[in-house]
């Protein structure tokens, strides 16, 4: 690698198959840094509109000649995956493989490469490394004798591994498969595709939706029992009838379907939950013991568990915990352009979470005071909003630049929002954004904990001060709080709960993706327009600029 480089780093590995939806590879991006700051990065689902999009090995040509970088002098680096380490194009111009790997790699490994009429320089970075070091834009450098784990469904070698950081290096701990059966629970789990009413094609939304259903739910001692003696039901795929005849058997609970109504099938949605989250603290006091780290970053896609995430903080193990925002496959790009950088460099630069620019380099938002009052004032009178500014939010949460928003207390609102506008389930929340002083006020917390900037933690809301925000509170009396914490991290959002506040006496916000059901998050002013046109939507904020549209 060459110090005076940039890095391009592409995670683009094919699926199995050529099947309609994204299946075991999903969340296409590549990156762009150089002298540790990233320039350019894109998640390739914004640009084709297609969600969880796994298509970058068709569209890369193009992608790349819009930005005169096809002959690009870069450091290239190709993310892997356990389905293999080959990247081809559409065209065969673009061409990398990587030798197989029977123990997991601390660095960059050679591979051959083809590349636009050159045969050039290229690395394999393997899955692991990529999501610990997607931790790097967001935070800065690893601090020191911190713990790095990973956790999702499946990487390169593991879908569990830990690494020490300590006198600014890094070993492997351990990586296994042993946690797969946890990981599978929100993925791969029968039960819980039958719970939900889900297909195969759908697995990538089953996690977010089974995470929302089992706040419906009471886990019970016995319930955990009942469902570890047998397998999680994992496997019931069309002998559903198993799991109803032991829930008679075993609980005398007389069941015909899967009722999301039924407390019975609440709880044992919400006992599943705290399976998972009792065999991840498990592992990780057990690693905390073992290496004595201060510090956890945490990565994968298990790490959107926000009940997970808020039981680690809650437990102390570590003095601090950082979890990206793009801590699932959209990261992964990133994260190897980071792990290059480090190398290069030593030092990796923290920005902040709108990285989100392909083909919207220059979008800069730009609003007055006026502008301000206007959306304080149609929000006030229970309208809502589509916001567009800037650049677009790295991972799969928008947090500001791309969200739709509304005051949070109302449950009719929000109901409306949820169910009739994004055509989302009944029993999914939504989640509230608010000043870091409100998130206080709503919580008791003497201090709120930063991770909650990227909506990644849940908080306990004060039983006096949940009616001001019921629209975006659980069935459990948590709510999932992005926090801002200061102007410098969104202007224009900091602006405006500044002013309801104040003025309106309202404290908090409903904060959900800008995006039609089945489409991904918004990215240009014509995604936003047409998405606000089909869910009616009353007003849009393009670039800090004002528009009134269904009914405002």
């Amino acid at each position: 690698m060459d110090y005076n480089k940039p890095t391009l780093a592409i995670y683009g590995i094919q699926d199995r198959q050529d099947y309609e939806h994204p299946f075991y590879v999903h969340d296409h991006n590549l990156a762009l840094m150089y002298q540790g700051k990233v320039i350019n990065f894109l998640q390739q689902e914004r640009i084709s509109r297609r969600k969880r999009d796994n298509s970058l090995h068709l569209q890369l040509k193009e992608i790349l000649k819009d930005k005169k970088l096809l002959a690009g002098d870069y450091d290239l680096i190709f993310v892997d995956n356990v389905v293999g380490r080959t990247f081809l194009s559409r065209q065969g111009d673009a061409r990398f493989e990587a030798p197989l790997a029977s123990k997991l790699a601390t660095g960059l490994e050679k591979g051959k490469c083809w590349w636009f009429g050159e045969e050039r320089m290229a690395y394999a970075l393997n899955h692991e490394l990529a999501h610990l070091f997607s931790c790097l834009p967001f935070f800065g450098n690893f601090r020191e004798n911190s713990l790095l784990v990973h956790f999702d469904g499946g990487a390169s070698l593991s879908n569990f591994s830990a690494a020490h950081f300590i006198n600014g290096e890094f070993s492997w701990v351990e990586y296994h498969w042993d946690m797969k059966p946890y990981s599978s629970i929100y993925n791969a789990n029968a039960l819980v595709f039958s719970i939900l009413g889900a297909r195969m094609p759908e697995q990538n939304a089953v996690p977010g939706k089974f995470m929302g259903f089992a706040g419906w739910g009471a886990p019970r001692e016995e319930l955990k029992h009942w469902l570890i003696r047998n397998n999680f039901f994992e496997n019931i795929w069309g002998t559903t009838s198993k799991f109803f005849n032991k829930a008679k058997e075993d609980f005398g609970v007389e069941l015909k379907s899967f009722d999301q109504k039924n407390q019975f099938i609440q709880d044992v949605a919400a006992s599943l939950q705290e399976v998972f989250i009792d065999r991840l603290m498990l592992i990780l006091l057990r690693l905390a013991d073992e290496t004595k780290a201060d510090n956890l970053y945490y990565t994968g896609g298990s790490a959107l568990n926000i009940v997970a995430n808020t039981r680690i903080i809650k437990s102390g193990m570590f003095s601090h915990v950082f979890i990206p925002p793009c801590t699932e496959d959209s990261g992964l790009a990133l994260g190897a352009a980071a792990f290059a950088e480090w190398l290069k460099h030593g030092k990796v630069h923290p920005h902040d979470v709108y990285l989100n620019n392909w083909n919207i380099e220059s979008l800069l938002p730009e609003y007055n005071d006026s502008t301000i009052e206007k959306v304080a004032g149609l929000l006030a009178n229970k309208n809502v909003i589509g916001v567009c500014n800037g650049y677009g939010e790295a991972g799969p949460r928008a947090l500001g630049n791309r969200s739709i928003l509304a005051i949070a207390g109302s449950k009719l609102l929000a109901a409306e929002i949820s169910i009739k506008k994004k055509q989302r389930e009944w029993y999914r929340p939504l989640a509230p954004v608010a000043l870091e002083k409100n998130v206080k006020y709503f919580t008791g917390l003497a201090v709120v904990p930063e991770l909650s900037k990227y909506m990644l933690l849940e908080f306990n809301v004060l039983p006096e001060k949940q009616k001001e925000i019921a629209g975006a509170m659980h069935a459990d009396g948590t709510a999932r709080f992005q926090t801002i914490f200061s102007r410098e991290e969104n202007p224009f959002i900091f602006d405006l709960l500044s002013l309801l506040d104040i003025k309106y006496q309202i404290k908090a916000l409903i904060n959900t993706s800008f995006n039609q059901k089945n489409e991904p998050i918004v990215h240009t002013y014509e995604d936003a327009r047409a998405a606000a046109k089909n869910m009616k939507l009353d007003a849009l904020v393009y670039n800090g600029k004002l528009q009134l549209m269904h009914g405002a």
